[in-house]
């Protein structure tokens, strides 16, 4: 059960992009009034009170498809942490049941790499870190929302910088 809402989860946030305006966090990019550059997002914050970075758009990431790791009412799996991939959490999330690496195209996703950054979901990445195999955090572009779940001082830790 908890694979099958992991995966509409996932497919969701593959094709869903919600309509909300900026005062509620979850509008695209085109719907914020942005006056800054697209390196940063223009009413989001990070895990350390600054804009949120973008995470990645090579491969596209968040729950969005925006870049950036944020989170909104529909994203269950809360995918707010930014980690650069390595073999060891691939192969760790895939024996979980989340299969990153593999490519699934008829959903636009090339699959996972070491080297590529990804929102995680929050919970995930605690696990991984408990387990000793979570991957190297890029705190900037980490949401403030993942403070919910994991302390500044862990992220901090795990810091790739």
């Amino acid at each position: 059960m908890i694979r099958i809402v992991m995966w509409i989860s996932w497919l969701c946030g593959l094709c869903c992009y919600p309509s909300a305006s900026a005062s509620e966090g979850n509008c695209t990019l085109e719907q914020c009034e942005e006056t800054r550059d697209t390196t940063t997002h223009p009413i989001e914050q990070n895990a350390v009170s600054t804009p949120l970075q973008t995470c990645s758009t090579n491969p596209m990431t968040g729950f969005y498809r925006d870049g950036y790791c944020r989170t909104g009412k529909n994203d269950r799996g809360i995918h707010v942490v930014c980690a650069e991939m390595t073999e060891e959490f691939l192969t760790y999330t895939k024996a979980k049941g989340n299969d990153l690496s593999s490519p699934s195209p008829q959903y636009g996703f090339p699959g996972l790499n070491p080297g590529d950054k990804w929102c995680l979901c929050a919970a995930r990445w605690a696990e991984a870190n408990t387990a000793s195999v979570a991957p190297k955090v890029v705190v900037e572009a980490t949401s403030e929302a993942a403070l919910k779940h994991i302390d500044l001082e862990t992220l901090q830790e795990a810091s790739k910088d």
